[in-house]
């Protein structure tokens, strides 16, 4: 018996002290964290990744609607229908129309950092649940692959391009 006292004479105090105490907390505890600055690049809607600019022409180019096609076919229509319906991914009908060029081609050549940093590809993975997978597309297959889907979007709404009018 004498000894279940002693121990708990000396286990009280330390559950006491390990639990803490009201003491003040420290400088940086109380500091209000600080706000990151939005690069200019999301705030103009172009996501992050090295495409600032896209020359879109004046109209859609059938020679790199012809080499996107595939490439749409092999590394996207498993998750990604041509229609509005979502499948894994978002559909794609209008989306020349919700977002920027630049935008679309940084999802689709830096999209670890666009799920990571961009808001707006940030909330379609909350919509979607799956993290997209990076696909390996250079820069010069990301174009052909917009001008697939601003040609899909012609021949669907007959319309595109809206996100950068």
């Amino acid at each position: 018996m004498k000894k279940l006292l002693v121990m708990l004479a000396l286990f009280i105090p330390a559950l006491w002290f390990a639990c803490g105490s009201e003491s003040k907390p420290n400088e940086s505890e109380t500091e209000a964290p600080a706000k990151k600055e939005v690069p200019s690049s999301i705030a103009e809607g172009k996501g992050v990744g090295e495409i600032t600019s896209v020359d879109l022409g004046t109209g859609v180019d059938p020679a790199l609607v012809a080499r996107g096609k595939p490439i749409y076919d092999m590394k996207c229509a498993a998750c990604h229908k041509l229609d509005g319906k979502r499948v894994v991914g978002p559909g794609f009908e209008g989306v020349t129309n919700r977002r920027r060029p630049e935008w679309i081609m940084n999802m689709i050549t830096n999209v670890n950092v666009m799920l990571d940093e961009d808001p707006t590809a940030q909330a379609l993975l909350e919509e979607c649940l799956t993290r997209m997978p990076n696909q390996n597309v250079s820069v010069s297959e990301a174009r052909d692959i917009l001008e697939f889907f601003r040609n899909n979007d012609e021949e669907r709404l007959k319309t595109r391009d809206e996100a950068v009018k």
